[in-house]
């Protein structure tokens, strides 16, 4: 990588907190990590990422609100739809459209303006239900991102933004999940996945649902990893 630099993406779930402290640890890339609320049921995961992009040193932490999506979404899509009901298993109710597209475009254009030429975001080799996870997605927005500020990166003004994310290595969540406990130890537990908030005993302690989608893939992740899973579910 050309930049010493990166903006990571952090939701303050476990793949993009991995990723941010992978690419500071292991790649070297100094970290300035961005959050996005557009709508999202689970608040909770704001929290977490304010708190791990402390823990992570992040040069400067932004929360951005495009809380509008949510809107343009309507009920069509559960993870905005408050009266939407959260599947157990993959539906495509749970693949929010272009959302990442929206998230790094907007990241380019930080980078851009910082003059930084990576960004980093948790899409893993498992993501695969996802249009906008995976490795032929980032390197066709790459090219986009290059066509859009052609001029000034020939100039030398700004630098060409390489996307960088873990599925581009081929690295699986419980690779994922290895790398992550190496790095931060039992801190990994503290980690959002959950994909609503209902299960919040309190503001103090919170705790995942259990039974979501993305609640299953994590405990079934720890168990492939083989890592004893501490985080605490309601189910």
């Amino acid at each position: 990588m050309s930049s010493r630099k990166a903006v990571c993406i952090l939701s303050g779930g476990l793949d993009s907190v991995v990723s941010a402290f992978y690419v500071k640890q292991v790649k070297n890339l100094s970290p300035y990590t961005i959050t996005f609320r557009y709508g999202q049921r689970s608040t909770e995961e704001i929290r977490r990422a304010r708190l791990f992009s402390k823990l992570l040193g992040s040069e400067v932490h932004k929360e951005i609100d495009i809380g509008f999506m949510k809107d343009l979404y309507g009920n069509d899509n559960a993870l905005t739809g408050e009266n939407t009901i959260i599947p157990e298993k993959f539906h495509h109710s749970i693949v929010v459209p272009h959302r990442n597209s929206i998230f790094l475009t907007i990241s380019a254009a930080w980078a851009a303006s910082l003059q930084i030429g990576v960004i980093v975001y948790g899409a893993h080799a498992d993501d695969q239900n996802y249009p906008d996870c995976r490795p032929k997605f980032v390197s066709s927005l790459a090219d986009m991102l290059y066509e859009s500020d052609l001029d000034a990166i020939h100039l030398g003004l700004r630098k060409r933004i390489e996307i960088w994310c873990p599925a581009k290595e081929d690295i699986h969540k419980d690779e994922l999940i290895r790398i992550g406990y190496d790095l931060l130890g039992d801190k990994i537990f503290d980690t959002w996945s959950c994909y609503s908030d209902e299960a919040l005993s309190s503001l103090k302690n919170p705790v995942h649902c259990g039974a979501c989608e993305s609640c299953i893939n994590r405990k079934a992740s720890f168990s492939i990893a083989n890592i004893q899973d501490k985080t605490i579910y309601a189910t």
